[in-house]
């Protein structure tokens, strides 16, 4: 990946020394458009030319336009006609570049072998899924539940140690000091994180003692929240003649009211009126349900703004008056969220940050609707609530434009 990084970067920051005598942009805006494409997993495509050339369409394009409004407002004279062609000529150079530095990278990059401190009836699966989504880049070769002789035999074999286990760690503490100069030692939370982004409950469970010092210390950014008020701001501005059109559909349809409000869980556990655009007929619901069970009740025009998340742009309100951001885990009822306390561990520890119109679990990974989806989805909210930044909020937003337009959006 770094090898395409590098030749695309190269690339683009050429094309703008040829057109401009802006030394600066040329250098900086390679930056923007690799950005755009990564946000539209461009580069997880390498070696699939169609889906690369498609998310390629998508990516410079709306990069382009970024581009465009920044040497706007600050009055910046790059963005030329020449550059706007090399742009569009660039569409379809890089998934060709791509595909072939694809090619030569799986073939000269030699995997990295693991001699794994656990047991692996308790870890398989996980490490399974690391060498799948990886591609075969990490493999775990041999599991030994180890005493200090059977260890200092083992790793003779291998560069590479992965601890899944703090307490057999602890058994081999002297032998891993002896060879931390010569071996690789790895953690299993990191390299979980790393490849999956998501943080799997079993993996939660093992490091409990590690992942709590990270979860005590939450704490809001200030930036967060100025970023949360600026885009809420421009949001309402921008949705405000859709969502006028769509409540006239909606009160044709199926009558008055065109907002939905339901009391959702908010950060700390404290419950708020969550507000949106009705989108499902009126009905009588005997308790809480999850959207799967409601298909039958979807409007006419609930099958236009509910894929486009139309409905959900009220709750830029929710974001202004602090009880939502723009980014975070998803709201859910009061009721399920009571349930999934009691049967999901660590489920609660979401609700340390504020729930959010988008989120990197609802990008990540499909709509739940069972318990143990949900146990999936919580992993991927508990990676974001760890690893949040200013700058990852923001690239889950460009994400979130990518899920729309290849993913047809919520349910």
């Amino acid at each position: 990946m770094s090898l395409q990084f590098i030749a695309n970067y190269v690339i683009l920051a050429t094309s703008g020394l040829l057109v401009t005598k802006n030394y600066y942009m040329s250098l900086l805006y390679p930056f923007l458009i690799i950005t755009t494409l990564y946000a539209f997993k461009f580069y997880e495509y390498s070696d699939d030319l169609n889906e690369a050339l498609s998310r390629s369409i998508f990516g410079i394009t709306i990069g382009s336009l970024f581009l465009f409004a920044f040497c706007k407002l600050f009055d910046i004279q790059f963005f030329t006609k020449k550059l706007m062609l090399i742009l569009l000529i660039f569409i379809f150079i890089l998934p060709f570049l791509n595909y072939i530095l694809s090619k030569i990278s799986s073939k000269t990059i030699k995997p990295i072998r693991y001699l794994v401190v656990g047991r692996k009836s308790e870890i398989y699966s996980i490490l399974k899924e690391i060498e799948e989504k990886s591609k075969g880049k990490y493999q775990f070769v041999e599991y030994i539940n180890p005493s200090p002789v059977t260890f200092k035999e083992k790793i003779a074999q291998y560069d590479n140690v992965l601890i899944t286990d703090p307490q057999l760690e602890k058994e081999i503490g002297n032998e891993l000091e002896q060879i931390r100069q010569t071996h690789k030692i790895e953690y299993l939370p990191n390299l979980a994180e790393m490849v999956l982004k998501r943080i799997p409950l079993e993996v939660m469970q093992k490091f409990e003692e590690y992942y709590k010092v990270y979860f005590d210390n939450i704490k809001e950014s200030p930036a967060k929240r100025v970023m949360d008020i600026f885009f809420s701001l421009i949001g309402l501005v921008v949705y405000s003649p859709v969502i006028l059109i769509s409540a006239i559909f909606i009160m044709i349809e199926d009558g008055l009211p065109v907002v939905f409000k339901q009391i959702r869980v908010g950060k700390d556990g404290k419950e708020y009126w969550m507000i949106k655009l009705r989108s499902m007929r009126k009905q009588k619901t005997d308790g809480p349900k999850f959207a799967d069970d409601e298909k039958h009740r979807i409007l006419k025009i609930g099958r236009l703004i509910r894929p486009t998340r139309i409905d959900e742009s009220l709750q830029f309100v929710n974001v202004l008056k602090g009880e939502m951001s723009l980014v975070g885990p998803r709201p859910e009822q009061v009721p399920f969220v009571r349930m999934f306390e009691q049967q999901i561990p660590y489920y609660s520890l979401r609700h340390k940050v504020k729930p959010g119109i988008t989120g990197w679990a609802q990008i990540c990974y499909q709509y739940s609707s069972s318990v143990e989806e949900t146990e999936i989805k919580l992993s991927y909210d508990l990676y974001y609530v760890k690893n949040r930044t200013v700058f990852m909020d923001l690239k889950i937003l460009l994400l979130t434009l990518e899920t729309l337009i290849f993913r047809r959006g919520a349910k």
